[in-house]
């Protein structure tokens, strides 16, 4: 998760806050119990939201290791086929020395 999303649920967390808050107090309920209900949605949305953080670590879906296996991928691919290209690029003779080179030493 970026920086600037982070920023982004931040901001939205404090408005339900503020809207629940605001809800509250125009259907008739007193200051003190308002502030309550807020405090418990705005508790509630944080441990829901420590939550899943906890689960993607357990499970390695951090947005920092799936870039990374991505990257490993696209990595892996583009090095396979260079060494494709080499590899056909060579004559007959230099493909069969080269495989009996790598089969002496694994």
């Amino acid at each position: 998760m970026t920086k600037g999303k982070v920023i982004q649920i931040g901001i939205f967390v404090s408005f339900i806050g503020l809207i629940s808050y605001g809800f509250a107090s125009q259907i008739g309920i007193d200051n003190f119990t308002a502030s309550t209900i807020s405090s418990c949605i705005l508790i509630l949305i944080v441990v829901t939201w420590v939550t899943s953080y906890v689960y993607r670590v357990l499970n390695g879906k951090m947005t920092f290791m799936e870039q990374r296996k991505r990257y490993r991928k696209e990595y892996e691919k583009v090095v396979n086929d260079k060494l494709e290209t080499k590899f056909n690029a060579l004559s007959k003779e230099e493909q069969e020395k080269l495989m009996k080179d790598l089969e002496k030493n694994p």
